[in-house]
């Protein structure tokens, strides 16, 4: 089990391999996590996320934070892959994305400083 963190979650996605974590009841959830937040069981398996995921939310930010100033204006959206879901940028794609639009994750940096970021693209 990787329940090492948010970098190992980066990590796996960027070698193709994201992942969640799964209790035995089948909630999911995103690392670090030690405790299924829906039941509390500690019994959590690392599982497989989904090829692609469909967009729940999506807004364009275009006065964003220090640390993202050179990004702007960029669209940050909720993704849903079953059993969890992951918020990320949208890139890939000049519109903003609406329900159901269907991407794919992907770990990518930021212009401003270089950082990585969970990313999302059209399939």
């Amino acid at each position: 089990m990787r329940h090492n963190g948010y970098d190992n979650l980066l990590d796996a996605i960027e070698d193709g391999e994201g992942y969640y974590l799964a209790c035995p009841e089948g909630h999911g959830s995103l690392p670090p996590r030690r405790v299924c937040p829906e039941c509390g069981s500690r019994d959590l398996t690392d599982e497989p996320l989904p090829d692609a995921g469909e967009v729940v939310a999506a807004t364009t930010v275009s006065v964003p934070g220090p640390q993202f100033a050179d990004d702007a204006p960029y669209v940050t959206a909720i993704v849903d892959f079953g059993p969890v879901r992951l918020t990320g940028v949208v890139r890939g794609t000049d519109d903003e994305p609406g329900p159901g639009f269907v991407v794919g994750v992907d770990v990518e940096e930021t212009a401003t400083e270089g950082e990585r970021v969970v990313t999302f693209r059209p399939r």
